[in-house]
């Protein structure tokens, strides 16, 4: 088995694929599994399924999201254009 003290969850891959790399599969799969808060029940219980379907293992919901995280950069802007826009009506 691979020490994994220092790489983590990147220690599948030894000494291949350079440092620099499997810092960055690193950031990307450490927030890719943690507990994602759910948009119908608040509750930190939001799980991926598979790229892009995100379920929420309390209320069931299913939704769609980033491919790592439940929520994009774009798709907070695109949310915050449409409420600013429907608000000022």
């Amino acid at each position: 088995m691979a020490r994994t003290k220092k790489v983590g969850i990147t220690g599948r891959f030894g000494a291949r694929y350079g440092r620099k790399a499997k810092r960055t599969v690193k950031s990307i799969e450490e927030n890719m599994k943690r507990d994602h808060v759910c948009p119908q029940c608040d509750r930190p219980a939001v799980r991926r399924v598979s790229a892009g379907i995100w379920k929420c293992r309390k209320c069931g919901n299913v939704f769609t999201g980033g491919a790592y995280l439940p929520t994009t950069p774009m798709g907070k802007t695109a949310a915050r254009n449409i409420k600013r826009i429907v608000g000022g009506l």
